[in-house]
């Protein structure tokens, strides 16, 4: 029981923290202390319910129509080029921390959220079809134990992003750094969105 907890923790902490548009979308919140918090929670929770599907066997289901993956694929792509236009806006404007007009409301913060998270088909694929598999070696009652394994180094993952964020708020104060985070914001989600629109043509 315990070694397929470390397991699931593991591998789980090992695809959640690469680089990606979550986790910059997540960072760039708790940099301004915007909804960053109700962000990191909505990605925990979404980490939560796509680990039970895959432990629950839905993976295999998930991965046997290219089509349906294909669509995902575009549509992320899409959302992610948009994304990445307003951090590129941003970046030349410059701004800082107090700026009154990056400010965006909770209920922008959460569908902005919930995009970033489920257009984006890695997410399908790292939490529903890898974890999923994984899970499947492991008999009766171990498999759900390596599932909370997985959802555990989701929760420690986006807690560390929101305590990050917050220590880097004074840094981020100046226009400087902060067009810096902007930048890499806007490298990653266009360099993403690149991925999966060759993917899908």
């Amino acid at each position: 029981m315990v070694g397929a907890f470390f397991q699931g923790f593991g591998i789980a902490a090992g695809l959640i923290t690469a680089i990606g548009a979550q986790n910059a979308f997540v960072l760039s919140r708790a940099v301004r202390r915007n909804h960053h918090v109700a962000a990191a929670g909505l990605c925990m929770a979404c980490d939560a319910v796509l680990v039970s599907l895959g432990v629950f066997g839905v993976g295999g289901l998930a991965a046997s129509d290219p089509d349906v993956s294909r669509l995902v694929a575009l549509g992320g792509a899409v959302f992610l080029f948009w994304y990445g236009l307003g951090a590129f806006r941003s970046m030349l404007r410059g701004g800082t921390l107090a700026s009154e007009g990056e400010e965006e409301t909770l209920w922008k913060t959460v569908c902005l959220t919930l995009a970033v998270t489920l257009l984006n088909p890695h997410v399908y694929l790292d939490t529903i079809v890898l974890l999923g598999g994984v899970s499947g070696r492991f008999p009766g009652e171990a498999r759900y134990v390596f599932g909370c394994g997985a959802v555990l180094a989701s929760v420690v993952w986006f807690t560390f992003l929101c305590l990050f964020g917050r220590i880097l708020a004074p840094v981020f104060a100046k226009p400087g750094a902060w067009r810096v985070l902007d930048g890499l914001v806007w490298l990653t989600m266009w360099s993403i969105s690149a991925t999966l629109a060759a993917g899908a043509v």
